[in-house]
């Protein structure tokens, strides 16, 4: 290849047309083959799995790229962490590979909003970051100051898994009209769904018909689920 065109991929470093060589592409964690359309959970068939039938989230379904283990996490915290944002759009482009299968296509995208207090921690929003590479590619109109977060919350990452849909309650505030509109909420990690499901909630509320989770990665955790979006 010419030398003008060559990088190295983000893994191994190894020369590379793309973001990846190909053998780190290969061993990108997937998602199981079969697993529910609305939280991911792995499932016989690709069922509805129990625990969606028997307490319906308000989101419709959830689409997501990898699984959220090495290298998957690495990337995210990469970004998340040590804001090197040039892996924004690397991880938007690994997601918009989820899309060919996509029939329906959402008219808005409102990526996962953040704590003013949050955002001026970290200096920008990594969700939006994410959402702004995925709205300009797929030309779907990005409402990025429609909602917002007014409740300052722990982070969920440092709460066992049954507490945070109390720690995310009541969280979020949207003043969007979306009556109609089929919305696609961005966020970078779906682990129990409680954060995903508080601001689906709330989307509803304003009149969304379909709430679709685009998520860069979806945490998994083999162990018995005992309700939904606590535990697996």
């Amino acid at each position: 290849m010419p030398s003008w065109f060559r990088k190295n991929c983000l893994l191994c470093a190894t020369a590379s047309i793309e973001d990846f060589c190909a053998a780190c592409y290969r061993d990108l964690p997937q998602l199981p083959d079969h697993h529910c359309p609305v939280c991911l959970r792995p499932v016989p068939a690709g069922e509805i799995c129990g625990a969606c039938l028997k307490k319906p989230p308000a989101f419709t379904r959830t689409i997501a790229a990898l699984r959220y283990t090495f290298p998957a996490d690495a990337l995210i915290h990469a970004l998340k962490y040590q804001t090197n944002l040039a892996i924004a759009p690397v991880l938007a482009h690994l997601f918009m590979a989820r899309l060919e299968a996509v029939e329906t296509m959402p008219d808005v995208i409102v990526p996962m909003p953040l704590h003013p207090i949050r955002l001026r921690e970290r200096g920008f929003n990594q969700a939006m970051e994410i959402a702004r590479y995925i709205a300009k590619q797929t030309d779907i109109t990005l409402l990025p100051d429609g909602c917002s977060r007014i409740k300052h919350t722990l982070p969920q990452a440092g709460l066992p898994w049954k507490e945070r849909p109390k720690n995310i309650r009541k969280a979020f505030s949207c003043t969007m009209d979306l009556s109609g509109k089929h919305v696609a909420v961005v966020d970078d990690v779906m682990t129990t769904g409680a954060t995903l499901n508080e601001l689906a909630k709330v989307l509803q509320r304003q009149g969304a018909t379909e709430i679709s989770n685009w998520v860069i990665a979806r945490a998994l955790r083999e162990i018995k689920q005992t309700g939904p979006f606590t535990s697996f």
